[in-house]
């Protein structure tokens, strides 16, 4: 029973510190959806579209998927006739870069720093539709999708839009909830268990191999299957409890940014007629070479500044 009942307060806490960025700023943007802004964002951005590969109406789904999320885009990618290399570059770009005002806001909550988290995600999202661009010349028959969301009436006041805000901010607590406290619940046996330790060792290989301590393999393995904020929720859990330094914490969110919730939202872009492996391949190798690469220089830096062994000569 104290193993159950640490995991539920444990779910608590991090429910209500997450809870604290998700409420309000889905219920700003849920606003901010019904008024001149977000069309204003769209045309601001839209003469940069042609750097991307895409036409200056793609525009829409770009600005959905990084305010909203990856649902809000692909309505947006359905209600235009697009080829299916654009819709590709799109899916690449909103894979790295997406709900980024809640993502990135949780992911400071860790300790990373904001500017840290928009140059990986917008300059992973950017390079990678400029290199699909130049170097992909097939891809131009017109995408068939295969579904699409349920269309919602919207609002007609601003009593109906506060309310749709309300109600979708609630439900993303709550949906946060419904994940959270079980997964805490469950962390909590595994530690109380002996088996958190069998687990790190695990996937000690995968770790090792991006520069980070075990003790960050929990945070790792949640994110990529439950997506960033569930990891970050971990991860907030580790940093106080586990001794997650902050170079690991650091570390982690940077491969998570890249690469998290890589089955469903992988799988979100199957309806779309895009071929999902490569979409899937590109998130995985550029979450692995980007975190080791900044692994690297990060101990290069520590070790120019004497923190740590010194370096043989020639190297």
């Amino acid at each position: 029973m104290s193993t159950l009942r640490k995991g539920i307060t444990a779910g608590l806490n991090t429910t209500w510190t997450l809870g604290k960025i998700i409420f309000p700023i889905t219920l700003l943007v849920v606003i901010l959806q019904h008024t001149p802004v977000l069309p204003w964002i769209i045309d601001l951005v839209s003469p940069l579209m042609g750097l991307f590969g895409l036409r200056g109406e793609a525009a829409i789904p770009l600005v959905l998927g990084n305010a909203l999320n990856l649902y809000a885009a692909i309505g947006g990618i359905l209600s235009l006739e697009l080829t299916v290399k654009e819709v590709f570059i799109l899916a690449v770009m909103l894979s790295f870069s997406h709900n980024l005002f809640i993502e990135s806001g949780v992911a400071m909550r860790v300790g990373v720093k904001l500017w840290v988290i928009l140059v990986v995600r917008l300059g992973l999202a950017s390079f990678s539709a400029i290199l699909i661009n130049l170097f992909w010349k097939g891809g131009s028959e017109i995408a068939q999708y295969g579904m699409a969301p349920a269309s919602e009436a919207a609002p007609e006041t601003w009593g109906g839009i506060a309310l749709l805000g309300l109600e979708k901010a609630g439900f993303g607590v709550l949906q946060l909830a419904v994940i959270v406290i079980p997964l805490m619940v469950a962390i909590q046996f595994l530690k109380d268990g002996g088996w958190m330790q069998k687990l790190s060792a695990k996937l000690g290989p995968v770790t090792k191999l991006i520069g980070v301590q075990p003790n960050a393999g929990m945070t790792l393995a949640t994110g990529l299957v439950a997506g960033l904020a569930m990891g970050a929720g971990v991860m907030i859990q580790a940093v106080e409890e586990d001794g997650v330094s902050k170079k690991d914490a650091t570390l982690v969110l940077i491969f998570l940014v890249s690469c998290h919730a890589v089955i469903e939202d992988t799988l979100i872009f199957a309806p779309l007629g895009i071929p999902v492996w490569p979409l899937l391949l590109i998130r995985v190798v550029t979450a692995f070479a980007l975190t080791m690469g900044v692994a690297w220089a990060w101990k290069r830096a520590e070790l120019s500044k004497g923190k740590g062994v010194v370096l043989p000569h020639g190297q």
